[in-house]
């Protein structure tokens, strides 16, 4: 009788796996799209959705089936990134105009100019929007990019973010703002 129980749980494991992998596959590609407009660059979304998938994975057992697996998967990629933004400013900076060795070690700083990736987005129509969206605060960030990239309703952006309706549409109508706002001292207002 345990045997068939152990039996019965590891194929009900195996199949909530099997779920798993097969939701990842069908929305990677709209789950880094998300990710890249978050952080701003290939790098820092890559990570992001690896530390989403990881989270994903630990509590799948508390999907619910009946619920689109993207907003639920953007509700905890939320969260890791709003984690990983507070950890980096509590990180502490140290200015590179100092002596340059820090603890006797040698600063090697790595050559932006040469990132193929920067140089194939900066030569793209996107660059204007995704630099705007890199200077806005997380918060409004990620109500819009849910709201105008992803299309998102005011219901599924309030779940994601676990706030209400109200501080959704405030967050979208203030980021728009920003982002309009940005725009337009960097590139000129519309004419």
């Amino acid at each position: 009788m345990i045997g068939s129980l152990v039996k019965g749980l590891a194929r009900g494991k195996e199949e909530r796996s099997g779920l798993f992998e097969q939701l990842i596959a069908q929305s990677y590609r709209q789950s880094y799209n998300m990710a890249y407009r978050l952080t701003g660059n290939s790098t820092d979304a890559e990570d992001l959705l690896q530390e989403s998938y990881v989270r994903a994975f630990r509590f799948f057992h508390r999907y619910d089936e009946n619920l689109p697996f993207t907003s639920w998967l953007y509700r905890i990629m939320t969260n890791v990134h709003i984690d990983s933004v507070r950890k980096k400013n509590r990180i502490k900076t140290v200015s590179i105009d100092s002596s340059g060795t820090e603890n006797n070690r040698q600063w090697d700083f790595p050559d932006c100019d040469a990132a193929a990736d920067i140089t194939i987005m900066e030569s793209t129509l996107e660059e204007p929007i995704q630099r705007g969206l890199k200077a806005m605060n997380s918060e409004f960030r990620t109500a819009v990019v849910l709201a105008d990239i992803e299309g998102m309703s005011y219901e599924e952006i309030a779940e994601i973010m676990d706030t209400s309706i109200g501080t959704v549409r405030s967050r979208i109508h203030r980021g728009r703002k920003q982002l309009r706002s940005h725009i337009e001292s960097v590139y000129g207002g519309a004419e």
